[in-house]
């Protein structure tokens, strides 16, 4: 037997689970010929209704077809997403419980005691969707560009402040990584939820923020906010006259509210791979791809080997930014 297998037996929590895989074995039949033959459950970290519970029904669909079987989802809110990890980490590695999670959940271990391990208790299935983050300012904020606002923050030390979502949320960490990197000095004023900063930066009490453009659309389409550049590679769609960091003089600058799936770690491969192959298929439905893009949203589709790379270099820039900024959780 490999490696993986004999962790997967070790892993099953019932012995009728741990036997029918033994018998697999020894016929020679494999867990993967057959799969699925029950319904599968997507765990999510959020309550019914959020953005990842939006992503994840509309995958529902199309995935249950594909697969041949019910794909449900399982809603599991709490502990920023802990309590949807902690209970895939638990499951059986058969490719029956699967979980849909963001680059928040990749961060949380690094500032928070966690009972699971991202990189030895998950089987990296895919990355699911990327949305673009877009630097945001006061209208009268005399900055009319990223250089105009590095400016800006270098005459007057200390007085910008930008708002988050919460301490050690993307948007914070983004706003610290944008600092640390240019040289400048910001304040971070965290709030519960984006939308509860809008009324204090269109008055000019905080007077910038990285966050997504699906968040800030509303009030970035009423002009009540300026846009300065995306955080994407490349101009996103839905700001197409927005420059990216880069090409605003910000090397590297990349930052994505990003979305993936995970299996059990010790998930038979040619199960993860039948799992990716379905999720990569209907990312590309019509249906799936349009509304996610409505929504400001891109479809990724990425394999398993290159969404493990991906969340390992996840992990390595965010670890870097927490320590620089000294970020620790209140």
């Amino acid at each position: 037997m490999t490696r993986d297998v004999v962790s997967a037996i070790r892993k099953m929590p019932h012995a009728a689970t741990a036997c029918a895989l033994l018998f697999s074995l020894l016929t020679g039949s494999s867990p993967a010929q057959n799969y699925p033959t029950r319904p599968i459950r997507l765990l999510t970290p959020v309550v019914p209704g959020g953005g990842l519970d939006f992503i994840a029904r509309l995958l529902v669909p199309s995935l249950s077809e594909t697969l041949g079987k019910s794909v449900v989802v399982d809603n599991r809110p709490g502990a920023s997403g802990a309590i949807a990890l902690e209970t895939t980490a638990r499951a059986a590695p058969d490719g029956y419980t699967i979980a849909i999670f963001s680059v928040s959940q990749v961060i949380y271990p690094e500032l928070n005691k966690t009972s699971f391990d991202m990189f030895r208790d998950f089987a990296p299935v895919t990355q699911v969707a990327a949305a673009p983050y877009v630097l945001v300012v006061y209208p009268q904020l005399p900055a009319n560009n990223v250089s105009e606002l590095i400016q800006y923050a270098k005459a007057n030390p200390g007085k910008l402040a930008y708002a988050s979502s919460g301490v050690a949320t993307l948007q914070q960490l983004a706003a610290e990584l944008f600092a640390s990197t240019v040289g400048i000095k910001l304040i971070h004023v965290p709030y519960k939820g984006i939308g509860a900063a809008y009324p204090d930066m269109i008055a000019g009490r905080t007077h910038m923020t990285i966050s997504s453009v699906a968040a800030l659309s509303g009030v970035l389409r009423s002009n009540l906010l300026k846009a300065l550049a995306v955080t994407t590679p490349q101009r996103t769609s839905t700001l197409p006259d927005v420059p990216t960091m880069i090409e605003a003089g910000i090397p590297g600058f990349i930052v994505t509210q990003w979305h993936g799936i995970v299996a059990p770690a010790g998930t038979p491969k040619p199960i993860v791979e039948r799992l990716y192959q379905a999720i990569a298929k209907s990312l590309k439905q019509p249906d799936v791809s349009t509304r996610l893009s409505a929504d400001g949203t891109d479809a990724v589709g990425s394999s398993p080997e290159q969404f493990a790379a991906h969340m390992k270099a996840e992990r390595a820039k965010w670890t870097q930014a927490i320590k620089q900024a000294r970020i620790t959780m209140q």
